[in-house]
C-alpha cells in the first residue's frame, strides 16, 4: 500500500501527557476520505510504525489529526512522537482504515471513553452530531487536566450530551457503568474505547442488559491473558493456493507466511487492530487476539493470524 507524505503543521499540548498532532497535506491534492472510528499507520522514525485513531474533522481533506499519550511502558512509539516529532517535520502515513465503524443508522448511541480512548470516540461524537442522531458521551479520566479535547467537547454544539467522570476509583467506576448500562435505549448501540481493565469491566456490565452485537470495542493494546498459555505445532493449509506449512510451537501463522514470501495484510502484530483477520475454511481456531468479539469467536469462522492458532492439528484458511 502506497504511503502518504504529510508535514506536521501543529503540535498541541492537549492534556497532561497527551500531544495532538495536526498533519497537513501539501499542494492541491486532498487526503483520502475517512469515516469515524478510522485509524492510520504513522511511520514515527527509527523503523517504528504505530496505529493512531483519527480525531479531527473528516470533512477537512487537507488535514488529519491524531493524539498520542506518552506511555510509561512505551515500546518506542509514544516516546518517539513526544520527544522527536516537531512542527514542520515530514512524516509518512498509511491510508485510513476502519476496524471500529460507526453504525450511522442507529437510533441512539452511547459512547464511552477512558483516557486516551477518547480519540476515536470524539470523532464519532462529531459525526453523530452532524447526523442529528441522539447520543450520550461518557468520558472517564483521572482528572480534568488529563482529559484530552475537554474544551472542544464543552464548547461544541453537543456539550449537553457529554458527561465527564473524573477521579473515580474502581468501585465508583463500576457503579457508574452499571447506571449507564442499566437500560438499553431502543435499538441502541454502544462504542467503548480505553484501557484494558476499563473496557473489560464496561463490556461485562453492558453485556448484562445489552445484546452482544450492540456492544462495539476498540482496544489499543492486547490482553496478556488471551495471549498466554501453552502453544503446540500445527499444520496450516491455504485453500486458494493449495500451499501447506508447518507452524512450530514458537511460530505464528503470520511469521511463517512472511518467511515464505506469502503476502498477507497485517499491522499491529498484537491481535488488536484486526487488519490480519482471515476467514477459516476448516478446523477450529484457538483465539488469542483482543479484536474479535464473543460472537465472532464462537462462530470459528474468522481468526487473527498474527497471534491466534489452531486448536487442533490442522487449520485451513481462505488464502
Amino acid at each position: 500500500m502506497a504511503l502518504i507524505n504529510v508535514k506536521v503543521e501543529k503540535v498541541i499540548e492537549e492534556a497532561e501527557g497527551v500531544k495532538a498532532f495536526l498533519l497537513a497535506k501539501s499542494g492541491f491534492f486532498n487526503l483520502p476520505h475517512y469515516t469515524a472510528g478510522s485509524h492510520i499507520d504513522v511511520h514515527c522514525g527509527k523503523g517504528i510504525i504505530r496505529q493512531y485513531s483519527l480525531c479531527g474533522m473528516p470533512d477537512d481533506r487537507k488535514h488529519y489529526m491524531i493524539a498520542v499519550k506518552r506511555e510509561d511502558t512505551s515500546r518506542g512509539g509514544s516516546e518517539q512522537m513526544h520527544d522527536e516529532i516537531v512542527i514542520g517535520q515530514a512524516l509518512e502515513i498509511g491510508s485510513p482504515r476502519n476496524n471500529f465503524p460507526l453504525d450511522e443508522a442507529a437510533s441512539h448511541v452511547t459512547l464511552l471513553a477512558g483516557g486516551i480512548g477518547i480519540t476515536p470516540i470524539i470523532a464519532m461524537a462529531d459525526r453523530l452530531h452532524t447526523l442529528s442522531i441522539p447520543f450520550e458521551l461518557h468520558y472517564f479520566s483521572r482528572s480534568d487536566q488529563h482529559a484530552a479535547f475537554r474544551d472542544r467537547m464543552q464548547s461544541g454544539g453537543y456539550a449537553s450530551s457529554v458527561k465527564f467522570h473524573f477521579g473515580l476509583d474502581v468501585p465508583q467506576t463500576t457503579e457508574c457503568l452499571r447506571s449507564i448500562f442499566k437500560q438499553r435505549p431502543t435499538e441502541g448501540q454502544t462504542y467503548i474505547c480505553g484501557p484494558g481493565p476499563f473496557m473489560d469491566s464496561a463490556e461485562k456490565i453492558a453485556g448484562q442488559n445489552w445484546p452482544t452485537d450492540s456492544i462495539h470495542l476498540e482496544r489499543f493494546s492486547a490482553n496478556p491473558a488471551l495471549a498466554s498459555g501453552t502453544t503446540k505445532p500445527f499444520t496450516l493449509e491455504l485453500a486458494q493456493s493449495g500451499l501447506t506449512f508447518e507452524i512450530g510451537a514458537n511460530e505464528t501463522i503470520l511469521n511463517v507466511l512472511e518467511e515464505n514470501d506469502f503476502e498477507a495484510p497485517f499491522s499491529c502484530e498484537q491481535g488488536v487492530c484486526g487488519t490480519c483477520v482471515t476467514d477459516v475454511i476448516a478446523g477450529t481456531p484457538e483465539h488469542r487476539d483482543s479484536f474479535l468479539n464473543e460472537k465472532d469467536r464462537a462462530s470459528g469462522k474468522r481468526m487473527c493470524i498474527c497471534v491466534s492458532r489452531a486448536a487442533g492439528r490442522k487449520i485451513t484458511l481462505d488464502l
